[in-house]
């Protein structure tokens, strides 16, 4: 099963997709679809598949948006740190989401842009304290997250937090594909491609931190519910790492996909003037 928002009449709506067939539901996304018990056969409208230019976003404003670092044994090598021995968590806020073909906004004050594809989980259950089993079975599903990271920023402290939070600059989608359909432990590909050249190439094979053990370590200190997201870490071959290194020039095309639930595929424009 998919499921999805779409920019439809004027605003948004979730949507369902399964067995070849689309289905126009009563929320605005799956974030609020998430609070019907009944959502995975809840009514609603039948229709065409939604053009991949009207998706946004699948989850509007998640309650939590949390990351992992560090998370591919290559990654970790190719920057040159230790595997480590605990996951490393950094948080994200609403603002800087996106959709799946929306522009990514370069801010003026960097031209340090990194690229980061990532695997990201989409939380079904509200959980506490619970072990790998009962974290793999709260997983609702997968979705696909570029971490667009503003590195100089990100670098000026020992904190990753004003390097991963500029405005509009994280596209996350193009769906959400439950989990009954998809396991990151089989090996799903993970790629991100600029101007049509690829730069990161892996696999969730690589991942040190299993998708089950990220969610039963933060439900140890946190409360997990339904809508939180956890994006899982980057694969190797980000520009930070490269000789020398490389950054996403403004007009580029960026494009992120996992084997399995599609593609992100966004414009990376200058911001807006302010005011």
């Amino acid at each position: 099963m998919r499921l999805g928002t779409v920019r439809r009449n004027g605003t948004t709506q979730a949507f369902r997709q399964e067995n070849g067939a689309t289905t126009f539901l009563p929320a605005k996304d799956v974030g609020e679809l998430l609070l019907h018990e009944d959502w995975r056969t809840l009514a609603g409208e039948e229709g065409q598949e939604p053009a991949a230019a009207d998706l946004d976003t699948p989850i509007l404003r998640p309650g939590k948006i949390l990351c992992a670092g560090l998370n591919y044994y290559a990654h970790a090598e190719e920057v040159g740190q230790d595997v480590p021995k605990h996951p490393t968590i950094f948080t994200k806020m609403h603002n800087a989401l996106a959709g799946p073909s929306d522009d990514v906004q370069m801010p003026e004050a960097s031209r340090k842009i990194d690229w980061e594809a990532e695997l990201t989980i989409v939380i079904g259950k509200t959980i506490r304290k619970v072990d790998e089993a009962a974290a793999k079975d709260a997983i609702l599903g997968y979705t696909v997250m570029n971490d667009v990271s503003v590195r100089d920023w990100q670098g000026r402290t020992s904190e990753w937090f004003q390097g991963k939070n500029w405005d509009r600059m994280t596209p996350v989608g193009p769906v959400v594909v439950t989990a009954d359909e998809i396991d990151p432990e089989d090996g799903l590909a993970v790629e991100c491609e600029l101007d049509g050249v690829v730069k990161q190439s892996g696999t969730t094979s690589d991942l040190i931190f299993s998708c089950a053990k990220l969610v039963s370590y933060i439900s140890e200190f946190m409360t997990l519910e339904p809508g939180d997201i956890i994006a899982t870490g980057t694969p190797a071959g980000v520009g930070l790492a490269r000789k020398p290194r490389e950054w996403i020039p403004v007009g580029a095309e960026l494009v992120t996909r996992i084997e399995g639930i599609g593609e992100l595929r966004n414009k990376c424009v200058a911001e807006p003037a302010a005011g």
